[in-house]
């Protein structure tokens, strides 16, 4: 009996032997970079805009995903870049959800998506490897991280902001009743972890959303109790998303502006590039005005 039970075990210790000595193989070769074939991510990025495309637009999207070059050499419009394909991508898929914000709120779906442009551009351009490797395969929009978070880069100081604004009706940015009904937190929740829960949730998009039609909504009412109407305005909507509610001073003559967004070879404004897709005629039959 004593032999075979020892056969047994010595196969027993073999084979978890084996399966560690893999494991460590290929623990190591992804962590040094062993495995990497050269253009796997390019073959892979095609592969996945063939399967994100409907058939009608197809070839479009393949076009659209390669580095284009206009008359001028290196430059091409946003609106042909790889980064804009995935933006438009991620746009697509949560265009009922920010459909449903707009509803909420009162604020033009096509203005939110405004505000998006430019920090996810910004954010794929500044995180070259992540947007190749993760984002551009998938078409989806990136949540960030740290200080700024959700689809459209939040920080907690301001959303801790389009909150109190939202419940005090002597805010010159108070945005109106209703609205703090939107963000209220349910009795007995942490509430610093629940809001970062919310803008940061990768699978659900709406407090995202939400918080940045907000803060849209809360600027819009500032400028309109000073006698100026902004709801058709990009140029100020985006660019004080940008900047921040200290900077919002109503005046009859707002100019884009904001952080530098290089996309195509071309330095834009945070407030420019926003602009840009607000008057376009790109997804206006997704997100009119």
């Amino acid at each position: 009996m004593k032999k075979p039970f020892l056969s047994i075990l010595y196969i027993l210790i073999s084979i978890f032997a084996i399966i560690g000595f893999v494991f460590s193989v290929v623990f190591f070769g992804m962590r040094y970079g062993i495995f990497n074939v050269r253009g796997s991510i390019d073959e892979r990025n095609h592969f996945f805009s063939q399967i994100n495309s409907n058939p009608n637009t197809e070839t479009k999207k393949v076009a659209q995903s390669k580095p284009c070059v206009s008359e001028i050499a290196g430059m091409c419009k946003w609106d042909k870049t790889p980064e804009w394909v995935v933006v438009e991508g991620g746009l697509t898929k949560d265009a009922e959800v920010i459909a449903r914000v707009s509803r909420e709120t009162g604020v033009s779906g096509r203005m939110i998506a405004a505000v998006v442009v430019p920090e996810q551009i910004r954010f794929f351009t500044a995180n070259r490897e992540v947007f190749k490797r993760y984002f551009e395969p998938l078409k989806i929009l990136g949540s960030m991280s740290q200080f700024s978070l959700g689809i459209s880069g939040i920080k907690q100081n301001t959303a801790l902001l389009i909150e109190e604004h939202a419940s005090n009706p002597n805010s010159p940015f108070y945005p109106g009743p209703d609205m703090d009904i939107l963000i209220a937190y349910k009795e007995g929740v942490d509430h610093d972890t629940e809001l970062y829960n919310r803008l940061t949730d990768s699978k659900n998009h709406y407090y995202s959303y939400l918080y940045t039609a907000l803060y849209i909504k809360e600027i819009q009412m500032q400028w309109k109790r000073a006698g100026f109407e902004i709801s058709q305005s990009p140029e100020a909507v985006v660019t004080l998303f940008n900047l921040g509610f200290s900077l919002s001073k109503p005046n009859a003559y707002p100019m884009p502006g904001g952080a530098p967004v290089t996309i195509g070879g071309k330095i834009y404004s945070y407030g420019e590039l926003g602009s840009a897709f607000y008057r376009s005629d790109v997804l206006k039959d997704i997100f009119p005005n």
